[in-house]
This record gives structure tokens, C-alpha cells and sequence, in this order.
């Protein structure tokens, strides 16, 4: 658990090839309220640098440099099968919707058959995240001395 959670953040995309998922605005700074540069449409083919937080900077075919949201992005990396997910990508991928695909997702997409071959369980890393957890009591209590209601929620239906 600790290891799929250190590789959410250490995503970082280094030169590659992108496709855009959806018409988005290229951005001068890493911020939404940044000045839009330009506009990608849909499928359009970038070059990923930087990546700082849930934004990801871009080269444009027509040489425009900018920031896009991480989440419009697909990435095809080597090794990717015809659709753009190899098999081990399509097997961390929890995001499926049905026959429509994959649905863009930030999770450990894009690690390859070595990458997880070669992967090193983190057992301090997974005592210390375990440390952290409180009984039911414990969250009980908290919930009570804060603004919190319990509210009633249902189970989603199965697919």
C-alpha cells in the first residue's frame, strides 16, 4: 500500500509524447487564472516536460510552450499497445468504464513489466501510514466535537 501511494507522487514526465483527451487551454503559468496562450483540441500531440503538481508543461506541434491540467493528458509510452495501455497498465488502471475505455486517471499508469518487477516493498513507510489510523471511538468523538452530522449514505448500484 505504501509503495502504490509513493508512486502517485512520483509520476514525473520527462520529454514524451501526450495525446490531449480533451480541448483544453494552454496556460502561461501553472495556475487557472494563468493567461491562456493558447487552445489544444482534442487528440492534439504534445511533448511533456515539468510537472508541477496537477499541472504538466507542454510543447505544442506548433512549437507553443505552456501548462495544460496533468488530467487532459494520455500518455503513450513504449511498449504501448494499440489502444495506448500496455497489459500492465490495463491492469492497474481501476478506472474502466465499460466499452468506451479508459478514463484519464493519475494512479500508477505508465509503469511497465520492470518497473513493477522491480518494485521494493516499503514496510517502515506502511507502519508509519498505519500509526495514523484511529479506532472508531477516536473518529466518533472527533466527529462530534466538530459541525459534523452523520448522514446516510448508499451503497453505489454494481455494474
Amino acid at each position: 500500500m505504501g509503495v502504490a501511494l509513493s508512486l502517485l507522487w512520483v509520476l514525473a514526465a520527462h520529454a514524451s509524447p501526450a495525446t490531449v483527451v480533451r480541448a483544453t487551454e494552454l496556460k502561461k503559468a501553472p495556475a487557472t487564472d494563468a493567461e491562456t496562450i493558447a487552445s489544444l483540441e482534442e487528440s492534439a500531440t504534445v511533448q511533456t516536460a515539468e510537472r508541477r503538481g496537477g499541472w504538466i508543461q507542454v510543447k505544442t506541434g506548433a512549437g507553443a510552450t505552456g501548462w495544460v491540467k496533468f488530467l487532459t493528458l494520455r500518455f503513450s509510452g513504449s511498449g504501448a499497445a494499440a489502444g495506448g495501455d500496455s497489459g500492465v497498465a490495463q491492469l492497474f488502471n481501476v478506472a474502466r468504464s465499460g466499452t468506451s475505455g479508459s478514463q484519464v486517471t493519475t494512479g500508477v499508469r505508465g509503469l511497465d513489466a520492470e518497473d513493477i518487477s522491480a518494485a521494493q516493498p516499503n514496510a517502515a513507510a506502511v507502519q508509519r501510514m498505519d500509526s495514523f489510523a484511529v479506532s472508531a471511538g477516536e473518529a466518533g468523538r472527533f466527529a462530534a466535537d466538530g459541525p459534523l452530522q452523520a448522514q446516510s449514505v448508499d451503497y453505489p448500484p454494481e455494474e
